[in-house]
């Protein structure tokens, strides 16, 4: 397939494009490459694919100088002409969208940036698709979605009107615009709601990284709700497993039999949603313990009340996934853990990074 991943210089977007190319997929990798957190590293996963800095420019592809499979382009999802002439260039089989403005703390000092790349960017790949018969879009979406709902696990029939923050607004809008093209135009759509991902090539604004970057340096570690925190901690590569397997299945579009009762809202309707989780909560002074485990520190703890934005609890029921798509999740969180501290010691080689935003408004979702 010809495959188009937004996001690409991202921490899924950046494994995503791996996969697929190693199992011989044609990939173009589109990132407007925003400084959010450290760029560094995003150029360092943009090189672990070939893409060279210096010869990156805005709206001119690059192809790879180690898979000819590979061609990225700096581009940004607000700029509609660009990623229209995008689209007319490549004759895309799938989309898969994960360019976005990530962070839920971040989103309660600048909301703008969630609605100008989640919502109108969003939109703007919605109108490429529609106008250039693509087979598929998967788009992030996210367990942030299911905001005060307090039945676990997270189900994903239950009720998703209560937002605890703009983010998860913005992922609730794409999922309920992603519907309407499903419903108007015939579009096949899947949103994948991911829960907590961690591990190699992670982003520095999210609670593994952040600690271990603490805790190396010596530093003290933000502990919130005093501890009283569980998540449902899924490793890149079962997040990654988990969005192939729902490329390689589209929905069915209109007028076909659908059989996957419960995933989509009308079996009419080429439309659904996935949970991407472990499927497994687990206590966040667990996951620091491990974290100690592998730094062989102990780490300094400031135990804090809950964040604004926050919520104490996630855990994924992915039985929809595991009986559709044959789904399981391998990685513990003692594996998990081990194998980003080993990458982390191998790119760092214990040299403090900036993260810029990230350091005061980082978050662990």
């Amino acid at each position: 397939m010809r495959v188009l991943v937004t996001g690409s210089a991202g921490f899924i977007g950046f494994h995503l494009v791996k996969r697929l190319l190693d199992r011989g997929d044609e990939v173009v990798g589109i990132d407007n490459i925003n400084d959010y957190y450290d760029v560094d590293l995003k150029y360092g996963r943009l090189l672990e694919h070939g893409i060279s800095k210096n010869q990156i420019e805005y709206g001119k592809a690059q192809v790879s100088q180690t898979n000819g499979n590979y061609q990225f382009l700096k581009l940004d999802l607000t700029d509609s002409r660009q990623l229209a002439a995008l689209f007319e260039v490549y004759d895309f089989d799938v989309v898969a969208n994960l360019a976005a403005q990530a962070g839920v703390r971040y989103s309660l000092i600048n909301p703008f940036a969630y609605v100008e790349s989640n919502i109108k960017g969003f939109l703007n790949v919605l109108e490429c698709c529609r106008f250039n018969a693509i087979k598929h879009l998967v788009y992030a979406s996210s367990s942030s979605v299911y905001g005060l709902n307090k039945e676990m696990p997270f189900a994903e029939n239950d009720q998703v009107d209560s937002p605890v923050s703009l983010y998860a607004a913005s992922k609730k809008s794409n999922e309920l615009m992603a519907h309407s093209y499903s419903h108007l135009f015939n579009l096949p759509t899947t949103g994948l709601r991911f829960f907590t991902v961690y591990g190699p090539w992670g982003r520095p604004d999210m609670a593994l990284f952040r600690f271990t970057k603490a805790i190396t340096e010596g530093k003290p570690i933000d502990v919130y709700n005093h501890g009283d925190m569980k998540r449902d901690f899924t490793f890149i590569d079962d997040i990654i497993e988990g969005v192939v397997r729902v490329i390689d299945n589209p929905e069915k579009r209109r007028g076909q039999d659908n059989d996957d009762k419960g995933l989509s809202c009308s079996n009419s309707v080429p439309y659904r949603i996935f949970n991407i989780g472990r499927g497994k909560s687990v206590s966040l002074m667990t996951f620091i313990n491990e974290i100690e485990k592998n730094l062989g520190k102990i780490a300094v703890k400031r135990f804090l009340p809950l964040q604004d934005g926050d919520v104490a609890d996630t855990w994924a029921d992915i039985t929809n996934l595991e009986q559709s798509l044959h789904y399981k999740p391998e990685v513990s969180v003692e594996e998990g853990v081990g194998r980003f501290i080993r990458w982390y010691n191998s790119f760092y080689g214990g040299v403090p990074i900036l993260t810029k935003k990230s350091d005061t408004f980082a978050n662990a979702h």
